[in-house]
């Protein structure tokens, strides 16, 4: 392997392995006001320079999908209730998941709300679904915020991305 631009490391293909942030966009519109995540630019026309997914991690690893709507109250602006509190610690704790690798987030303007989490392993998907307060976030969203929701857990086999130059 080659060292990249940013010390991340390069395939053979010029492709790199993500040793970057882990979040998806960094600016642009919000989904709601009660979260920190953005809404991705195929929602809104947001320019695609505004968004920056998790790069490529050399597989195998695990991809985490949480596809959700929220409740009236959940996704209500200004809402009672910590939605808005919880998610923000539910990322402060992810983060501090050994092999944690990103996440990337996108919400239409009907409220479909996805989250991608990344992890290096089996072990560090288990840890967080374990973790004490992310199972009473869990409890509680079922109770107050998600209308519905899903959950896949899938091991990343093949894995790659594109960058187009700029300058």
């Amino acid at each position: 392997m080659d060292a990249g631009r940013n010390g991340q490391e390069i395939e053979p293909s010029g492709i790199p392995f993500g040793k970057g942030a882990g979040r998806g966009a960094t600016a642009g519109p919000r989904v709601d006001d009660m979260s920190d995540h953005f809404i991705a630019p195929v929602a809104d026309g947001t320019s695609a320079a505004s968004v920056v997914p998790v790069a490529a991690y050399e597989p195998p690893y695990y991809a985490v999908v949480f596809t959700s709507v929220k409740t009236e109250e959940g996704g209500r602006e200004g809402a009672a209730g910590g939605y808005g509190e919880t998610n923000e610690r539910m990322e402060e704790l992810v983060e501090k998941i050994p092999g944690y690798l990103g996440m990337d987030h996108a919400g239409s303007p009907g409220g479909l709300s996805i989250t991608v989490g990344y992890f290096r392993d089996a072990d560090a998907v288990e840890e967080w679904r374990t973790n004490a307060e992310h199972r009473a976030a869990q409890r509680r969203g079922r109770a107050e915020w998600y209308e519905r929701y899903t959950l896949h857990v899938a091991k990343v086999e093949r894995s790659h991305g594109f960058e187009r130059e700029h300058g």
